[in-house]
């Protein structure tokens, strides 16, 4: 089977109310349980030391993190309560990221019930993102020499802004993201390949627009392993995006890209990304569309 990595600090207290969805990590990982696909239970990480966050981001940045002294201009733009417990989350996430990565190594294919903080820049955070569990890793892999070089397919609805920033003078981490163009954020950091998408893209075109880049980019650039932000919100139903995905839509997505590495034999390492629908239990199915995608074509 294929693993999957789940840590219990994955969600974090919020007050109530809070816009963000945190209870769909918890929602994940039961969907997954119940449709078999972890029949010997979840992988749990050990969190990213300090040490390792700090390849992708300033040390000052990060000290503030794990002393809950970001400035407030930082936490607003965030949009989490910076606190202990979003701490934990934040270097649980990365090291389940970097460990669904070594499993991915290992055996052709893993992924983690988080992940996807693709808006954590160097020196801060933004859109729901603390650190870059993507660029820690990554970094982490190729400073260590188990890879020379990575593709991080992000297919978030929204640009993948913070891993570009934190990779930008890593040619052998190449960054491809495709995203609805006037959404969030409006000052986009250019990565290695944008594709701006516009409003109101349906299933078939978004596919038509995938293909054309998924299978270059693999035989162009050869990586030695893909990370895959698989975020559902560029689902018609999500409250943050402005693509018209259905829940086939994202199936077919999520297939592609994961059968594509697998046909050329290159590991994938998936993560969940973003995700904003009100009802939790329909974003936690779509999120689970691509454990299920992995464990079909493993």
């Amino acid at each position: 089977m294929v693993p999957v990595v789940f840590h219990p600090a994955y969600e974090a207290p919020l007050p109530e109310g809070h816009r963000f969805p945190m209870g769909k990590y918890g929602r994940l990982a039961a969907v997954i349980a119940a449709r078999g696909l972890v029949p010997d239970g979840f992988v749990t990480p050990d969190p990213a030391s300090p040490d390792l966050i700090r390849l992708a981001h300033d040390a000052s940045y990060v000290e503030q993190v794990i002393t809950a002294t970001v400035p407030r201009a930082i936490e607003r733009a965030i949009g989490l309560p910076v606190d202990a417990g979003v701490a934990r989350r934040s270097l649980a996430s990365s090291g389940g990221t970097l460990l669904a990565a070594r499993l991915a190594l290992e055996g052709g294919l893993a992924g983690s019930t988080a992940g996807g903080s693709h808006h954590g820049r160097r020196a801060s955070g933004g859109g729901f993102c603390v650190f870059n569990d993507v660029a820690v890793a990554a970094l982490a892999l190729k400073r260590e020499g188990t890879i020379r070089r990575a593709l991080v397919i992000d297919l978030d609805v929204h640009q993948g802004d913070g891993t570009a920033d934190c990779l930008q003078t890593e040619p052998d981490l190449f960054t491809f993201s495709m995203h609805a163009e006037r959404n969030y954020p409006t000052d986009k950091v250019p990565g290695d390949l944008d594709v701006g998408l516009p409003d109101g893209l349906t299933d078939d075109a978004y596919m038509a627009a995938l293909g054309e880049h998924v299978p270059r980019l693999l035989d162009g650039f050869r990586p030695d392993l893909v990370f895959y932000n698989a975020g559902v919100d560029p689902h018609r139903d999500d409250r943050l995006g402005r693509l018209a995905l259905t829940d086939d839509g994202l199936r077919r997505r999520d297939r592609h890209v994961v059968g594509e590495a697998r046909r050329r034999g290159i590991p994938l390492a998936a993560v969940i990304g973003g995700g904003y629908a009100t009802d939790v239990e329909a974003l936690a199915a779509r999120h689970a569309l691509v454990f299920e995608a992995m464990a079909d074509l493993a």
